[in-house]
């Protein structure tokens, strides 16, 4: 009888053992919500607080539930050194991370375009007789931030540039310096370039087209739109090189490799994400001009 009681209490622990190996495997190298706050000696609140202001954006599983690298446990690790010692407010977070992490872009930020974004902003803003806190409430950011974007010593993601351009009744294709006339030819050293925060940099690809915009995105590692935006219409991605991690309402996750192709409708919640070590360049269609 004894025996039979080892052997059943025997094959428990290796049923739980394989169980709790396979649970490890499945996510090596991540750490959950409860065991990254324990380490950083914070609450699991201020981590999704962190996320929704946009100064992270962990993985998922494919239970949905977030999980953070050992690459975002640094980056998280330096944020809470510069909140609690240095005493930065969010947007002073996202400048110095910013200049802080490496960025493996193609292409340098262009010093007179962020100047031009931030002139435009100014004066879009004024336009519509919104002051500066009025406009960051309706855009959901500091007035803080929304300054230092207007002063450009700061750059907006991409999901606070089409916050923004929500708030301003227009859209993100009026941040380029866009020629006065179409163009249906237009060579590679003659692009308009903008680059976000974060070091996403965006290539416009059409001038002039009435229906779609044509853009190519350079997405550097562990970087991403800050955040989920919606409009109207359709978008279309082809994938290049590297990865993009792409989620629609927080309920579907897609993750595009080199020769994908994806579509979705822009009313979606979407927010996306380079979870490589190597820079992601894609081909992004919207239509009608919505972004």
């Amino acid at each position: 009888m004894s025996s039979k009681k080892s052997k059943s209490s025997t094959s428990q622990k290796s049923t739980k053992k394989r169980r709790s190996s396979g649970t490890a495997d499945s996510r090596i190298g991540y750490l959950t919500v409860g065991q990254t706050a324990r380490i950083l000696g914070i609450s699991p609140s201020t981590l999704r607080l962190w996320e929704n202001v946009g100064l992270i954006s962990p993985a998922r599983s494919t239970g949905k539930y977030r999980l953070y690298s050992s690459e975002l446990l640094e980056v998280l690790k330096r944020i809470k050194y510069l909140r609690d010692v240095k005493k930065l407010s969010v947007p002073g977070i996202k400048q110095m991370l910013g200049k802080s992490l490496p960025t493996t872009s193609s292409r340098a930020p262009d010093d007179g375009a962020q100047a031009a974004i931030g002139a435009k902003l100014r004066q879009m803003r004024q336009r519509l007789q919104l002051g500066i806190v009025e406009a960051a409430e309706r855009a959901k950011i500091s007035p803080g931030f929304l300054s230092a974007i207007e002063l450009a010593k700061a750059n907006p993601s991409v999901a606070t540039l089409q916050r923004l351009a929500a708030t301003y009744n227009t859209t993100v294709m009026e941040f380029f310096q866009m020629p006065l006339h179409a163009r249906r030819l237009i060579p590679p050293t003659e692009r308009q370039t903008l680059t976000t925060e974060s070091g996403v940099c965006i290539e416009l690809l059409s001038i002039g087209t009435k229906m779609l915009e044509c853009m190519i995105f350079r997405v550097p590692a562990k970087a991403g739109s800050d955040g989920a935006y919606s409009h109207a219409g359709e978008e279309f991605i082809y994938m290049l090189q590297g990865e993009l991690e792409i989620w629609l309402d927080e309920w579907e996750c897609h993750t595009l490799r080199p020769g994908d192709s994806f579509w979705f409708e822009s009313n979606l919640g979407h927010r996306w994400f380079n979870p490589s070590k190597e820079e992601a360049v894609l081909i992004w269609v919207n239509t009608p001009i919505t972004f």
